[in-house]
């Protein structure tokens, strides 16, 4: 079983994923961490608890991160044209969800969970990086004790999706996604190398939700207007970046990779921009790149594979 610490700001695609993590049979989903990002951490924290709720799942949520870690950065709008004014497609959701939240913040509960499961933990982390780097910046030691990072983020030989170079969890906080991506752990990078590339056609998923339960026909309704938003890109359906990182957990040889050190641009024209690299390669003495881990970024992908294993994970009810 991998036990998984969902890092999260729900999000449309967001839901998917957290849908696949509770029904993946090799998967122990210890808790729902939050941030914000593709709405306030009010709103993603509402909607964790709601989907907790109409899916019945049992790992507690704890509330994160509300600003960068360097509160000096302005706060840009949240992008509801993306995932609606509710970050769930604008289905109908309440106000307020009566369920309690855990008492601690999400970095907190990171490092309580990561220090009870040493060697265990493995962090799947698909909004900004700030929880994971509040948990470094007070327990530095976590890096030695999680079993690995799995994130959704990050762009390397495509185009970003919120500038030409960067994509939008890395650039929504740049400083945080640098301290984790060079802290001594085991990161693998899921970006929009391979996230860009699979996507879900509106039929794919309405045959889902008709074969589906409850559940799944909610994930159809909330994804509509995402659809909607992805004309631009996708011939009448989405991509599923988050889910893509869930997949990653569990079957890691759907997907190709390299190998190095791992930056990130934070200021100017290239904030947010994700640079590796790569092992093999010779360059000059750089302090901003000696000594670092070598982590793992994800460059190819096979989509119709992982579409499949996540139609039918879903379905698996």
């Amino acid at each position: 079983m991998h036990k998984v610490i969902y890092d999260t700001d729900p999000g449309v695609d967001d839901a998917m994923a957290l849908l696949f993590l509770h029904r993946h049979p090799e998967i122990d989903l210890l808790g729902i961490t939050t941030v914000f990002g593709n709405a306030s951490v009010e709103t993603t924290t509402r909607n964790a608890l709601f989907l907790k709720r109409e899916w019945n799942i049992p790992a507690p949520v704890s509330k994160g991160a509300s600003v960068t870690i360097d509160s000096s950065r302005a706060e840009r709008p949240w992008p509801a044209m993306v995932h609606g004014e509710n970050g769930l497609g604008d289905i109908d959701v309440p106000e307020t969800i009566d369920l309690p939240l855990d008492p601690r913040p999400a970095h907190r509960f990171i490092i309580d969970t990561v220090r009870a499961h040493p060697g265990e933990v493995r962090l799947v982390a698909v909004g900004r990086m700030t929880n994971l780097a509040l948990a470094l910046k007070e327990d530095p030691e976590i890096a030695t004790l999680a079993k690995d990072v799995v994130i959704m983020g990050g762009n390397f030989y495509v185009p970003g999706n919120v500038s030409p170079v960067a994509e939008a969890n890395i650039h929504g906080d740049p400083e945080a996604a640098d301290i984790v991506m060079t802290a001594p752990w085991k990161v693998a990078v899921i970006g929009l190398d391979v996230t860009a590339i699979t996507t879900m056609s509106r039929s794919y998923l309405g045959d889902m939700a008709a074969m589906g339960d409850k559940a799944v026909k909610q994930l159809d309704a909330l994804s509509q207007s995402y659809i909607d938003f992805y004309k631009h890109a996708v011939e009448d359906g989405m991509m599923v970046h988050d889910s893509c990182a869930c997949v990653y957990v569990v079957v890691p040889e759907l997907f190709s990779s390299i190998s190095g050190a791992v930056r990130v641009v934070c200021g100017g024209i290239a904030d947010g921009q994700t640079i590796v690299r790569p092992d093999g390669r010779r360059f000059p003495p750089d302090g901003a790149w000696d000594g670092l881990p070598s982590q793992i970024v994800c460059t190819g992908i096979e989509s119709e594979r992982v579409l499949d294993l996540i139609r039918n994970t879903l379905l698996a009810a």
